[in-house]
């Protein structure tokens, strides 16, 4: 059976794991997608680079759109990252009649909608299984897999750079400045760590899971950011103290009123499984009607990791490449007109328990006042725990954990705590998910 003939746009980390472990693994890859998968043309600016690679094994280009315009491409694998050049690569890719595969999570839930409505008119597939937790398979697990269910909530550690930052800062007592500088030594993050650190690349995986769980489109903008840059070792320590682990999270919930979509630190209980997850792992958490919580752990990027869910992504296209393009699986798991615009509640509408530490003066009704504070909005007290303070000092920390309340009524009850006289400085406030 003539075999399908893929373009390669990009020879970086994943690129060059892709090429590598699907000519090593080429005979087994042939057995399950029925014909030969083979990269005939390699796209990439740094020739040199691009060579010492593939060798004698594929054509050499720096035009990529030259490959996405090649009448004898099937597919077109986009690794080249970026919002730019690589929507306009996967667009003419498209509009050549090409079916795509990408790694590419900023450039799916920016621009997701406009590409998957060009290739449904075009009757082409966009397959992105690596775009969201590397070898993880949670895409085809949301869109196929628990097809039979309604998806309640996700929650998931998507990011392995903070996820390594956070298990030294518990594990070592370093401060957030000292694990980053590991984590950069040790390559598991980049000179300019902003997007992982800041939660955005976290966010951009969020936001893929959020529409396919729920039928929605892309609303990456409506995402609530943040990430752990001001997060300190001394919170991981209580948290600790008080049975929990810090995590970053991203966390989507279809509620009643509309669709939660955040990143942020999280105390989650230490004896629940995403608490466990250590190191650069990555994990995702589903919590659905019918199967109940379903857990997918593994490697969240890496270069065979991730090639590993580029190249079943080939397959899958391959296998589906003569296939009527009316009954592949939809890009968002839900038919394009069944796709729902659901509002994405503000932050200040979504539903969490809460970590407060309070900085207060070692005097006597600090306790009573906040307790009122947070009663008159409303606020259940899960626990309290004031930290002995040391000999001599004047002030010390009050810890505060709540049941679950609507965040608006927290930060009205902040507001008054923090204009209280016995309470220094602003409050750290931190979510807590009960799993």
């Amino acid at each position: 059976m003539k075999a399908i003939q893929a373009a390669l746009l990009g020879i970086g980390t994943v690129g060059g794991g892709t090429f590598e472990v699907l000519n090593r693994n080429s005979e087994e890859i042939t057995r399950r997608a029925g014909r030969p998968i083979r990269i005939v043309t390699v796209a990439d600016r740094n020739l040199e680079h691009a060579r010492k690679v593939v060798r004698d094994r594929a054509q050499i280009i720096d035009d990529a759109f030259a490959a996405t315009q090649d009448p004898q491409i099937d597919i077109v694998i986009e690794l080249i990252g970026g919002t730019t050049v690589a929507r306009d690569l996967v667009l003419s890719a498209i509009e050549h009649g090409k079916h795509v595969v990408t790694a590419n999570k900023a450039l799916l839930a920016k621009h997701g909608n406009e590409i998957f409505a060009a290739a449904q008119k075009k009757g082409v597939m966009v397959a992105f299984e690596a775009a969201v937790a590397g070898g993880i398979p949670v895409i085809k697990a949301l869109r196929e897999g628990l097809s039979a269910n309604r998806i309640q909530w996700i929650a998931g550690i998507i990011n392995g750079t903070t996820n390594f930052i956070l298990t030294e800062m518990r594990n070592k007592g370093l401060s957030f400045a000292e694990a980053l500088k590991q984590a950069q030594e040790l390559g598991y993050a980049e000179a300019d760590p902003t997007f992982d650190i800041e939660g955005v690349d976290a966010a951009h995986k969020a936001t893929i899971m959020s529409a396919i769980a729920f039928g929605v489109p892309m609303q990456f903008e409506r995402a609530h950011i943040e990430g752990i840059s001001h997060l300190q070792s001394i919170d991981i320590t209580y948290a600790e103290q008080l049975g929990y682990r810090i995590k970053l999270l991203g966390i989507t919930k279809m509620r009643e009123q509309g669709i939660e979509l955040r990143v942020h630190p999280t105390l989650v209980e230490a004896d629940q499984l995403l608490a466990n997850v250590e190191g650069a792992m990555n994990a995702v958490l589903v919590q659905a009607d019918a199967v109940g919580k379903t857990l997918y752990y593994g490697a969240g990027a890496g270069a065979e990791p991730t090639a590993s869910a580029v190249i079943a992504d080939l397959v899958d296209v391959t296998r589906l490449h003569t296939s009527d393009p009316e009954h592949r699986v939809p890009h968002l798991a839900f038919q394009p007109e069944e796709v729902r615009e659901l509002p994405v509640l503000p932050i200040e509408e979504t539903v969490s328990c809460y970590y407060l530490r309070l900085s207060v003066s070692d005097e006597t009704g600090v306790l009573a006042n906040v307790a009122r504070i947070l009663a008159e909005q409303g606020i259940s007290i899960h626990g309290i725990r004031q930290i002995a303070a040391p000999a001599g000092a004047t002030r010390t920390d009050v810890i505060v954990l709540t049941h679950e309340t609507v965040e608006k009524q927290v930060n009205t009850a902040l507001a008054a705590i923090e204009a209280l006289p016995a309470v220094h400085g602003a409050a750290v406030r931190l979510r807590v998910e009960h799993l």
